[in-house]
């Protein structure tokens, strides 16, 4: 598998995550259908089109989905045991149909779990950022890692 063990990762560390995802209206209507989200800002262009955005705008849960997943195949793809939890989830900018979602990743903090022999805590800060470079998701997250077997 191609993921990083706990090992492998060192504080400071930044992995600029190759893969991007464009967004399309598909993909949020489905999105907002399937978990019953019935926001007008992303289902309803008449109604968005009267907005500050002027159109509809891309799920908030739906980004912070899809940035956790293109970092998959580089972190966590067959190393990981569980993710956590999520933290500080901030949107400073809205993402629209077409764009392009791109993340980087930095490891905050990490340590070896007391109660899992074989398993450490890594601690990671996300960013996402639009194909003009515009910051549209941060967040932390904390995920239970296997160590390579020694």
């Amino acid at each position: 598998m191609p993921g990083k063990h706990y090992d492998d990762l060192q504080i400071g560390q930044t992995i600029q995550h190759s893969l991007g995802r464009t967004i399309t209206e598909m993909d949020n209507v489905l999105f907002s259908a399937l978990t019953m989200n019935p926001q007008p800002l992303h289902i309803d262009e008449h109604y968005a089109s009267q907005t500050p955005f002027g159109q509809r705008i891309v799920n908030g849960i739906f980004t912070l989905g899809l940035a956790v997943g293109l970092t998959v195949a580089d972190l966590t793809q067959g190393t990981l045991v569980a993710n956590l939890g999520y933290e500080s989830v901030k949107h400073p900018q809205p993402m629209f149909h077409g764009d392009t979602l791109y993340v980087e990743t930095e490891v905050m903090d990490k340590r070896e779990s007391k109660s899992r022999p074989g398993q450490g805590l890594v601690r990671f800060k996300h960013t996402g950022r639009n194909q003009h470079g515009v910051v549209v998701i941060e967040f932390e997250r904390t995920a239970l890692m296997l160590k390579r077997n020694e």
